[in-house]
């Protein structure tokens, strides 16, 4: 048997951030939700049970909410930040699948959430 894709995925994450291009929304900032693949071998985590040989999800978590910390006015900026972080920290990943939502957002409409997805290769 032999796995020819693999990936470590985070969906739902909720984080509470300050972005947008109203001063307001950065002061007082909303919630985002964040879904996220990461494409990766962990064969060797699987064979050997450990988490040694894999990327751990923790690590990553703290990687995005750290990005998140950092006030953007654009959501792509944000996703920059948080793919080229991950890249840095992982060398592991080897593409990445990222989706930021804002729920709720100021735009005189009803909506849910708006944002943005993309998709980087290393």
């Amino acid at each position: 048997m032999k796995a020819i894709a693999m990936f470590i995925d985070m969906k739902g994450l909720r984080i509470h951030a300050r972005h947008g291009v109203d001063p307001q929304e950065r002061r007082v900032g909303a919630d985002f939700l964040i879904d996220l693949r990461l494409k990766t071998d962990f064969a060797r985590a699987a064979q050997i049970d450990e988490l040694d040989g894999t990327i751990d999800y923790a690590t990553v978590y703290e990687a995005v909410t750290d990005e998140m910390r950092t006030p953007s006015k654009l959501l792509e900026n944000v996703c920059e930040r948080i793919a080229a972080r991950l890249f840095a920290t992982f060398e592991r990943v080897e593409e990445i699948e990222l989706r930021l939502l804002k729920e709720n957002p100021p735009m005189g409409a009803d909506c849910r959430e708006a944002g943005v997805e993309v998709r980087y290769i290393r």
